[in-house]
């Protein structure tokens, strides 16, 4: 049995000024934004705290700007093999996560939980 959860939306944008597509979306959301990426990770900056229920954060992408979700599980391999039962495809492993493609097309992320242990309304899943 493992658990998942939808836990960030990331909002790839290609090349550009980082900071200016923060300082954008984080209006937008009505989050903060910093004046820069964190410098131990230059391609992302988190909108908000990074505590909010869903975290949304910017990264710096080579491919087209686009959104995508990420979906926290305490069992990365077990949750790529549910998902692909239900028709996505691995794209790319990254680190310790995949990248998907659902079979609409849409791109998302499997991760390993990002904010410490699951919280207790996850779902569970029987492998």
């Amino acid at each position: 049995m493992h658990r998942s959860k939808l836990v960030a939306i990331a909002i790839d944008c290609e090349g550009g000024d980082l900071t200016a597509a923060g300082r954008f979306w984080g209006q937008a959301l009505g989050r903060t934004a910093p004046d820069a990426p964190d410098a131990n990770s230059p391609t992302y900056l988190t909108l908000g705290t990074g505590k909010e229920a869903l975290i949304a954060f910017c990264q710096r992408v080579d491919h087209p700007s686009r959104v995508h979700l990420d979906i926290e599980t305490d069992d990365v391999e077990a949750e790529v093999r549910r998902l692909e039962k239900l028709g996505a495809k691995r794209v790319r492993q990254v680190r310790t996560w995949w990248v998907m493609e659902a079979p609409t097309g849409h791109r998302f992320c499997v991760v390993k939980p990002q904010r410490g242990e699951l919280p207790a309304d996850a779902n569970v899943w029987p492998d």
